[in-house]
Parts: structure tokens; C-alpha cells; sequence
């Protein structure tokens, strides 16, 4: 594939806190890569390096489109912005906002009226052209404002937090048509959000941020099943995190030693495990089963703890379990009620289904780092 978007060793930082802790970060041609992560992670600064509204202190490369981008201000670069407000000109009519960075490039009346007519048929607005913009809903301003961008012919899109001003239900249903025309265009889209789902359902890639690093970049899959590190592990949803160390290693599986336990389970990490290091275990609650009793010895290998269930809390297609064990509690989603409070229970999963990694010491919690 062709790589349409590179940077490498990207330095900033305001004041004495580094926003972006020498990144390095490329986008292929017809991808759509998201990064993501929590407030204050660098993902929103990242993306107004690479769109030229912030000016890093250190930038060893910065190519889009085959072109040195450093130094060159936003419209002077093969790139569009949908931002998280759509920037959209109140004053202005649908077509004429579509229109506008047409205008600018210096494109002619008739021309400028047919290619917004066209990428507003793309996105289901061509009956919109000439419809004041307070007189839209949330999904079509986001909608006109995708269509500005696309009706440049970027060679990158970047989007920064576009669904965040929609509801639940919009947002859900925008989700799926920009991805879908994201595929028929085969435009690069480069997309921050803070949302995890947003960013499983819509992305080839996905670069997860802390701290001003990229901490793991994969596909949707690897980033979920298979973290590399525990805030991976906790950002991405994973309710049962546990912190033990490394007690035997057999090929691409490791066995976690903790306090009177033991369980396998898939190494995630960037480096080969070493017994006795500091790790983690990571159980998504979809991944963990709610047994009457523990599964017969001559079954598959399974690691199981027993506990007593707490609480359940119903939420519609699955209903959520705490289940109490030594270790502490644990979270399992179920779909059928054996939910009894008080009951003992053994939770079961298979070491295929949960991850093992390196935990740093900065990661872990006090009272463990104390033992």
C-alpha cells in the first residue's frame, strides 16, 4: 500500500508538560485510522501537527501526500478538518459553505455549483443546497461539513471528534454512513475520538494514546482482545484487570502467579515474557462464564476462581454480575438469569480468551507496589 501520511519523532509540549512525546505515526492510502484516547493524551494535538493549527517544536519528518509538510500553514497542505464543531458559517447557505474552500482555491461559479452538488448527493443532502444552516438538524450540519471537506479532494481527511455534539441514537447512525462512504470514496481518513466504540466500529487501524504516547496501535481486534499494556487493557473496557507476575512461559502463553492463584493466558506484550516480571491479566466480562460448578477435569483447560455473587445490575440484552472472590470482585455480563445474590459460583474462561502483559512499575496500584 501506499503511505500517504508519515511523521516521525513528533515533540511538543506546553510548558513543562509534553503534549506529544516524540511520536511516530503513518497512514496508509485508503485507511481509516483512529486515534484514541483519554482528555489530555496528545491525540487532539497530534492531529493539528499533522493539519498545521499547531506548530511542534520538533518534527523530524512530516510528509503527506509525498509532500514536506513542516512549516507550511493548513491550506497549503493536501489535507481537509471536519472539527468537533463543524467551524460551519452561519451566514452562509449549505451550497455556499460547501463551496467555500472551492472558492478560495479559486475555482469558477458553474464548476464550484456542480462539485457541491455532487459531494452533497454523496451524503444524502442534495435537496439541501440552498437551505439556511439553523434550519438543519445536528446529523446534516455534520453532514454539510463533511461534504466542505470531501468537496476539496484531500488527499487526508481529518476528522476531530466529529460525533461528539450528536446523540446516542444519530451518533450510532452516522458512525456507520461515514464509514460506508468512507469505503466507496476510498478517501484517508484520520479520525480522533475519545469513544471507544466509535473507534471499534469504524476503523482499519487504531492508536491508542497516553501521556503523550502512542502506548499500542493494531487493528480494532488486536487492540481489544490482545492489549499491551494495563491501560490498554483498562481504556479499552476490560473490567477485570489483576496484577501478578510471570510464574512459567510456554511458547506464546505465560502463567500469572497471584497471591494463592495461578492462571494462563495469551501474551500480549512487545517483548518476551521473563519469569518473576511484574504483569498483568485482562478479562473482558463477555469473555468470563458463571458455572454451577468448576468444569469437569477432562474438558479443555480452563482457569476458574469461585466467589459469591454481590449484585446484578439488568441493562437490557445482557444483565451485569459482580462476583466477590479473594482476589477481590469480578464483572461478568450474562444473558440468562442465574443471578441469585448470595450464591456461590465458579467463574470460568479459557486462556485463549483473556491477555497477559507487562505491567511498568509507574502502573501499578499502591498497595501492590508495596507488597
Amino acid at each position: 500500500m501506499t503511505r500517504i501520511m508519515e511523521a516521525v519523532d513528533i515533540h511538543h509540549a506546553y510548558g513543562t508538560v509534553n503534549a506529544l512525546d516524540h511520536v511516530s505515526l503513518s497512514v496508509e492510502q485508503g485507511e481509516f485510522l483512529t486515534i484514541l484516547g483519554p482528555s489530555g493524551s496528545g491525540k487532539t494535538t497530534l492531529l493539528r501537527v499533522i493539519g498545521g493549527f499547531e506548530t511542534p517544536l520538533r518534527a523530524k519528518t512530516l510528509r503527506i501526500a509525498g509532500i514536506d509538510v513542516r512549516g507550511l500553514p493548513p491550506n497549503h497542505r493536501p489535507v481537509a478538518t471536519v472539527f468537533q464543531h463543524y467551524a460551519l458559517f452561519p451566514h452562509f447557505g449549505v451550497g455556499e459553505n460547501v463551496e467555500y474552500g472551492l472558492r478560495i482555491r479559486g475555482m469558477n461559479g458553474e464548476a464550484r455549483r456542480k462539485k457541491a452538488l455532487e459531494v452533497l448527493r454523496l451524503v444524502r443532502l442534495s435537496d439541501k443546497y440552498h437551505r439556511r444552516i439553523q434550519q438543519l438538524s445536528g446529523g446534516e450540519k455534520q453532514r454539510v461539513a463533511l461534504a466542505r471537506a470531501l468537496a476539496t479532494e484531500p488527499s487526508l481527511l481529518l476528522l476531530d471528534e466529529p460525533m461528539a455534539a450528536l446523540d446516542e441514537k444519530l451518533r450510532r447512525e452516522m458512525q456507520a454512513e461515514v464509514r460506508s462512504l468512507q469505503r466507496e470514496l476510498g478517501t484517508t481518513f484520520l479520525q480522533v475520538t475519545h469513544s471507544q466504540e466509535e473507534a471499534l466500529t469504524m476503523s482499519d487501524r487504531i492508536a491508542v494514546m497516553n501521556a503523550g504516547r502512542i502506548e499500542q496501535l493494531g487493528s480494532p481486534v488486536e487492540v481489544f482482545e490482545r492489549p499491551a499494556s494495563r491501560f490498554v487493557a483498562l481504556f479499552m473496557g476490560s473490567r477485570n484487570v489483576l496484577d501478578g507476575e510471570v510464574g512459567a512461559v510456554e511458547a506464546d502463553q505465560v502463567r500469572l502467579d497471584l497471591a494463592e492463584h495461578s492462571f494462563w493466558g495469551r501474551w500480549t506484550g512487545r517483548e518476551s515474557p521473563r519469569r518473576g516480571q511484574p504483569a498483568f491479566i485482562s478479562i473482558h466480562p463477555q469473555k468470563l462464564r458463571l458455572e454451577d460448578r468448576p468444569p469437569q477435569k477432562a474438558a479443555s483447560p480452563m482457569n476458574t476462581i469461585t466467589g459469591t455473587i454481590v449484585s446484578s445490575m439488568y441493562k437490557g440484552v445482557e444483565t451485569e454480575v459482580v462476583v466477590n472472590t479473594d482476589l477481590g470482585p469480578f464483572v461478568v455480563s450474562v444473558s440468562e438469569e442465574q443471578t441469585a445474590r448470595g450464591s456461590s459460583r465458579t467463574l470460568a474462561w479459557s486462556p485463549l480468551d483473556c491477555a497477559v502483559g507487562p505491567t511498568a512499575n509507574a502502573e501499578l496500584p499502591t498497595i501492590f507496589a508495596q507488597r
